[in-house]
């Protein structure tokens, strides 16, 4: 009896344990300020049925984390589907036939025509995991024309929260400042439709995808003020996905922006703003 009571924890010990994330930083739920562990948060993800992810597009480590997070969630329980910023509608026959191919290709970005606006060297460990799994990997961005017709004229946006003056004018200061102020003013408005627009088809693909569905995208398309949730509850889903958001040590992530945070290790900061320019200025 003793003997079978030790195996019995044994199995149950492994069903729980949770491999090593390939990379440090500190985990906090958002809810209570308290730190928590890497396997804790598995836990708590793998209880909700959707799950959105914000990046910082150029850290290596975030890339890695979910990787990682593909993979252990799908230890806890089967992963429904995946979702990326980086796909557009566009793409997704050449991912859907990949995925029925019995290797994947030796030039996968060739043939998911993976933009070269998204670097491959950082995306392609977690894309190349992605496709091997049997859960479907799914656009969930906007077509180029898609973009451009509404940068024309902006289709009016249904909802009280998305509208809200404060979320448009926190949009707004971030669209300025990622352009460094050197978009025109009369730019503004439409450049502002085209992100609530992509803010708004994440939503709609993510509850419209098998759950448990997971998303990757920008931290500003995952907050929970301005970005996806904020649509998700306007489009009158039940329930806001939940939002992890991976961030550099020093960014301030508060419990309005996201459920968790992870704080990675600072990386060298790069001057942008400079490249835009031009003129050599730092």
């Amino acid at each position: 009896m003793r003997l079978i009571l030790i195996l019995m924890l044994g199995v149950l010990a492994a069903c729980q344990s949770v491999a090593p994330p390939p990379v440090g930083g500190r985990i906090r739920d958002l809810h209570t300020g308290e730190s928590i562990t890497p396997r804790a948060l598995v836990g708590r993800l793998a209880q909700a049925p959707r799950v959105v992810v914000g990046e910082q597009h150029d850290n290596r480590d975030h890339h890695a984390l979910q990787r990682w997070l593909l993979q252990v969630l799908a230890d806890r329980r089967p992963q429904g589907s995946l979702l990326l910023e980086m796909l557009t509608p566009q793409q997704q026959p050449r991912v859907d036939a990949v995925r029925q191919l019995p290797a994947l290709p030796q030039d996968l970005p060739g043939a998911l025509d993976w933009s070269p606006g998204w670097d491959w060297h950082l995306y392609g460990p977690m894309v190349e995991f992605a496709l091997r799994q049997s859960y479907p990997v799914s656009s969930a961005n906007l077509d180029s024309a898609d973009i451009q017709r509404i940068y024309r004229q902006a289709p009016a946006m249904s909802g009280t929260r998305s509208n809200a003056a404060t979320v448009k004018e926190q949009l707004l200061g971030q669209i300025r400042e990622s352009h460094c102020g050197l978009l025109p003013e009369s730019q503004m408005p439409a450049m502002l439709a085209v992100q609530q627009q992509r803010d708004r088809r994440m939503a709609e693909r993510l509850f419209e995808a098998p759950a448990p569905a997971l998303l990757f995208a920008g931290a500003w398309h995952v907050r929970k003020d301005v970005g996806v949730p904020l649509h998700a509850l306007d489009l009158s889903a039940r329930d806001a996905p939940v939002v992890l958001m991976l961030a550099e040590e020093g960014s301030d992530v508060t419990p309005a922006m996201a459920d968790f945070v992870w704080y990675t290790p600072a990386t060298p900061s790069q001057d942008y703003c400079a490249q835009m320019r031009g003129d050599g200025r730092q």
